[in-house]
C-alpha cells in the first residue's frame, strides 16, 4: 500500500505515516506544507488557532515522530484545540491532510474486482457475487469487530462501487461514499451478525436489545469508514483544501439553524451553558465599563489646581445602570423551531444577567411561555411543549406574523416599558396575509430598543411569501444564522 503523508527522513528519502522515524528528527518542508495547510482549513471552520498553537504543533510532529498515526493525531490536537467541541471537526480534516494512504490500497490492487461486462449495476434479484462476497466478509468483522479488516472492507467497497463518472479510468470524476453504501446496505447484515453474536439456544431477552444496538453502532462506525475513504480519494483529485473547505461538518457553534438535523440540534443544545457562561462574562464587563459614566469636566478642573491645571486625573460622572429587562417573541412554527429553541434556551441560561426575562411563543396567535420554560424538562422537547401546552395556534397551523404581533399589542403590552429589549425570533414569512407593521410600530415606540433576528439570510428576505424587509423598515433586523453570530449579536446590541 502507498501511504502518506510522507516524512522526508535526513537522507531525502520519504518515509510514510507509520514506518519508523526516530523521534527528535527535524520537521521538514513537505511535513511543514501539511501541517499549515491543517492549521488553514481549521481556521476556516472557525477555530481560532495561532502561531504559538502552530509552533507547538510542530514541535510536537519533532517528539513524536512518524511511527504512530494516532499518536500524531492525539498530540497535534492537544496543540491546536481549545474544547472537545472541536474535535470531530479537526479529526476530519486532520485524515485529509495525514491520511493513512494514498492511491489504491495494496489489497485492493493485488487482487482487483472482475469488471463485469454488463457495466449497469445489479438490478433486484440479479445475482453479484462480488457484493455478496463482501457482504459476507464485512458481517464477519462485524461480528469479531475487527477494526482493521473494517478498514480494508472499506477500501474495496469504495473500489467496487464507488466510483462514477465517464472515462472508464479509476476515480476518473470522482468518488461517492453514499453510492458505495447504497450497493452494499450494510444495514441490512444486523439479522445476520446478531445470529452469530448470539448464543444457540439462549432465550430471547434484554441483552439481545443491547447487543443490537451494539451492532448497530459498530455498522455506523463502517459507514463513517467509507465516508473517510471516499473524502480521501476525493482530497487526491481536487486537493486537500478544497475538500476540507466543502466536505468537513462545521463545529456545532457554526450550524445553520435551519438545516440542522436532530443529532446537530442535541449537540447545540450541549452547549447552551458554555455558551451563555461566556455571554454573560461579556455583558458583566460591558456593564463594568458603563458604570464608569462619562468624564465629569466640572470637577476634573477643580482636581486639576492642585497640579498645576493639568489634568492628569480625570472625574467621571458615576452612573448605577440597572440591568435590562428582556422580552422575547418567538415564532416556534416548523420552519425556524430549531432557532427559536436555543435561543430561548440560551436566554434562560443567561436570566441572571437580566432583570426581568419574558418569553411569548406564537404561530398565529400569541401566548406566554416564561413558566414552561423554567419548568426544567428535557430541552429536547421544549417545541413540543409550547405547541401542545400553550395556545399558539388558530383556526390553522400556519405561521402569520400580522395576527401574531397584533395579538401581542392587543393583550401583552404591558410587559414592554421604557428598560426594555424586545427580541423578535422568526423568518417573517407570513404566508401572504397581511404583515400588521403598525402592530410592531406600537411595540417599537414604548420599547428601549426592538431586534429582530432572522435566520435566513438576506439575500432570501425578498423572495416569496417573507416580508422581512417591510418589518425592517420598522425595527433593526439582523440575519443570525448560527449559535456564533447569535452569541455575536446578543453582546453588541443588548443594553447594559
Amino acid at each position: 500500500m502507498t501511504t502518506a503523508p510522507r516524512h522526508t527522513g535526513a537522507a531525502g528519502a520519504p518515509v510514510p505515516v507509520g514506518e519508523a522515524v526516530p523521534a527528535g528528527e527535524p520537521v521538514t518542508a513537505d511535513t511543514a506544507a501539511r501541517l499549515t495547510g491543517l492549521v488553514r482549513a481549521l481556521r476556516g471552520h472557525g477555530l481560532r488557532i495561532g502561531p504559538a498553537e502552530t509552533v507547538d504543533a510542530a514541535a510536537v510532529l519533532d517528539v513524536l515522530g512518524f511511527t504512530d498515526r494516532e499518536r500524531i493525531r492525539a498530540g497535534l490536537a492537544a496543540a491546536l484545540l481549545r474544547s472537545d467541541g472541536q474535535r470531530a471537526v479537526f479529526d476530519a480534516t486532520f485524515d485529509l491532510f495525514f491520511p493513512l494512504g494514498v492511491g489504491t490500497p495494496e489489497a485492493v490492487r493485488a487482487d482487483p474486482p472482475p469488471v463485469p461486462e454488463d457495466p449497469e449495476p445489479p438490478r433486484f434479484g440479479r445475482p453479484d457475487p462480488l457484493r455478496d462476497d463482501l457482504r459476507d466478509r464485512l458481517a464477519a468483522a462485524l461480528a469479531a469487530d475487527d477494526r482493521a479488516a473494517q478498514a480494508r472492507l472499506a477500501g474495496e467497497v469504495m473500489e467496487a462501487f464507488g466510483r462514477y463518472g465517464a472515462g472508464g479510468t479509476p476515480g476518473s470524476d470522482g468518488w461517492s461514499a453514499q453510492q458505495a453504501l447504497g450497493r452494499l446496505s450494510p444495514e441490512t447484515l444486523l439479522a445476520r451478525i446478531l445470529t452469530a453474536l448470539r448464543r444457540p439456544g439462549a432465550p430471547t431477552d434484554l441483552s439481545d436489545l443491547v447487543l443490537a444496538d451494539e451492532v448497530r453502532r459498530r455498522i455506523r462506525d463502517f459507514r463513517a469508514l467509507v465516508t473517510t475513504e471516499a473524502r480521501r480519494r476525493v482530497a487526491e483529485l481536487r486537493g486537500p483544501e478544497r475538500i476540507a473547505e466543502r466536505a468537513v461538518a462545521p463545529t456545532a457553534d457554526r450550524i445553520d439553524f435551519l438545516y440542522a438535523g436532530r443529532d446537530q440540534l442535541a449537540e447545540l443544545r450541549r452547549t447552551v451553558h458554555p455558551l451563555a457562561r461566556k455571554l454573560a462574562t461579556r455583558l458583566a464587563a460591558r456593564r463594568r465599563r458603563a458604570a464608569r459614566g462619562h468624564i465629569d469636566l466640572r470637577r476634573t478642573l477643580r482636581r486639576s489646581l492642585t497640579t498645576g491645571g493639568v489634568p492628569l486625573r480625570p472625574a467621571y460622572r458615576l452612573r448605577r445602570p440597572a440591568r435590562p429587562e428582556l422580552v422575547l417573541l418567538c415564532d416556534v412554527s416548523g420552519s425556524v423551531a430549531g432557532f427559536a429553541d436555543f435561543t430561548m434556551l440560551l436566554v434562560q441560561a443567561m436570566s441572571e444577567q437580566f432583570s426581568k426575562v419574558r418569553v411569548f411563543a406564537f404561530v398565529n396567535r400569541t401566548a406566554e411561555v416564561t413558566d414552561l420554560l423554567r419548568s426544567g424538562d428535557d430541552p429536547a422537547r421544549l417545541a413540543a411543549r409550547i405547541l401542545t401546552g400553550a395556545k399558539v395556534t388558530g383556526y390553522h397551523g400556519n405561521s402569520d406574523y400580522g395576527s401574531a404581533l397584533g395579538g401581542f399589542a392587543d393583550h401583552h403590552l404591558d410587559a414592554v416599558g421604557p428598560r426594555t429589549c424586545v427580541l423578535v425570533l422568526g423568518d417573517a414569512r407570513n404566508n401572504h396575509r397581511d404583515p400588521n407593521v403598525d402592530a410592531l410600530r406600537r411595540i417599537a415606540g414604548r420599547a428601549r430598543r426592538v431586534f429582530w433576528l432572522n435566520p435566513e439570510q438576506p439575500s432570501l428576505w425578498t423572495t416569496g411569501d417573507s416580508a422581512a424587509l417591510a418589518y425592517a423598515a420598522v425595527v433593526e433586523m439582523h440575519p443570525c444564522r448560527n449559535a456564533r453570530r447569535l452569541g455575536e449579536l446578543i453582546t453588541r446590541l443588548l443594553p447594559v
